[in-house]
């Protein structure tokens, strides 16, 4: 009795762990826009049973970050401007309001967090991958300034697509000092209880996204998505080691 009581949590627990490392490896394009996702290889690889990545890559397609082609296969979706422009609406709404919020006497720990996150940001070994993982915290510690810090669960899940036209214009930059002047900016303004000018600076700072995926779009079209709906051609399978 105990053991069949066991198997269900072994079993959620597979499944979330695929799920979200397949999540991660499409947000990071580890797995980039197009590649080709074969069921098997990918539990090979996981060292899963097909189940979980099955079910791992339907959800994927409800987030529109997979594909599923019936009698061709399951590919990552291409990045789509306007979902990404859809994600950009939903995070200027949540974060210049918050920024209306902000308190007249700030809190100390939180101000002091956010100090040492500009400080890392300005590192200049940094990767790319711990830029951004900064840049989520910068973000999510100016709601958190606010009062609003339960917002960002709403923001992070509705920003696949932009997360990822984000980081092809952080690797296509090779540099994040243009970001991270732009995050310093915000926060000076917002220490000097100016909201107006923070407001000013975040929406900019946000925006600068869109000028990225324009570039890259017309450089590399295979990247994302078109109006017209058609059906890949099956490549070769993209798997990591």
């Amino acid at each position: 009795m105990a053991r069949s009581n066991r198997q269900p949590s072994r079993e959620r627990t597979s499944r979330t762990t695929v799920y979200e490392t397949l999540r991660q490896k499409v947000l990071t394009l580890e797995l980039p826009p197009g590649a080709a996702l074969s069921e098997n290889e990918l539990a090979a690889s996981l060292g899963v049973s097909r189940t979980p990545v099955r079910e791992s890559l339907i959800l994927l397609s409800q987030e529109g970050l997979v594909q599923v082609f019936p009698q061709v296969g399951s590919f990552v979706s291409r990045v789509d401007p306007a979902k990404v422009a859809d994600a950009q609406f939903i995070r200027e709404a949540v974060e210049l309001a918050s920024l209306e919020d902000l308190p007249a006497d700030l809190a100390p720990d939180l101000v002091q967090d956010l100090r040492a996150n500009l400080e890392e940001q300005r590192r200049p070994d940094l990767g790319l991958e711990e830029f951004f993982a900064l840049d989520e915290a910068f973000h999510q510690g100016l709601l958190r300034l606010s009062g609003h810090g339960n917002a960002w669960a709403t923001v992070v899940a509705a920003k696949g697509h932009l997360d990822r036209a984000r980081r092809l214009g952080l690797y296509e930059n090779a540099s994040p000092a243009r970001f991270a002047a732009q995050h310093a900016e915000i926060f000076d303004a917002v220490l000097g209880g100016n909201a107006a000018s923070a407001r000013t600076a975040m929406r900019t700072h946000l925006r600068a996204v869109f000028d990225d995926v324009e570039r890259i779009r017309a450089r590399s079209p295979e990247l994302f998505a078109t109006n017209s709906q058609t059906v890949p051609v099956r490549r070769n399978v993209v798997v990591w080691e």
